[in-house]
């Protein structure tokens, strides 16, 4: 009679392929800090790198700096949640933090043009790479709310080229 009735794990072969970007999809729970921002910052600057995706960098950077910091302000929990996703040629860019949505039209009203102004530059970026963004109410459990930012690769690689869509640059 065997001593454990447990199978054995089965013995997976070590898959030593280099990540493409197809396979980029993190997900990241990050503490509600002044400090999160660059973290998420450097680690999707590393896994951009890592997924062949370096022409896109600059903007999906920003993104996420706009992103978190908003979340970081907002978030009324010890932390919020940042999800990158790359399908169909986009960058996907989610964050959700705790932040309620008001039950009161006036005060969702001015918290939604709060938010909207603080994310101006996100706005702006996308624009430009001709992508999109938006938030809302998350529908996931716990609620809040969630943020988003879709960046469409050719336009992303085209922002720090001065190519069509690009931002102008700045005269001294």
């Amino acid at each position: 009679m065997p001593l454990s009735r447990c199978p054995l794990a089965p013995a997976f072969p070590a898959d030593f392929t280099a990540p493409v970007p197809e396979t980029l999809a993190y997900s990241l729970t990050l503490p509600a800090a002044l400090a999160s921002p660059a973290l998420a910052r450097a680690t999707t600057r590393e896994f951009l790198r890592a997924h062949g995706l370096p022409d896109m960098l600059d903007p999906a950077v920003q993104a996420v700096g706009e992103l978190t910091a908003v979340a970081a302000q907002y978030t009324e929990s010890p932390n919020f949640y940042l999800s990158l996703r790359y399908r169909a040629d986009t960058l996907r860019v989610i964050v959700y933090d705790s932040h309620p949505r008001h039950a009161q039209p006036r005060l969702a009203t001015a918290c939604d043009a709060r938010r909207r102004a603080a994310l101006r530059v996100l706005d702006c970026l996308c624009r430009a790479c001709g992508g999109t963004w938006g938030f809302g109410e998350a529908h996931e459990p716990g609620g809040g709310t969630r943020m988003w930012a879709r960046l469409p690769r050719e336009g992303a690689a085209r922002y720090g080229t001065g190519g069509p869509h690009a931002p102008a640059a700045a005269t001294a």
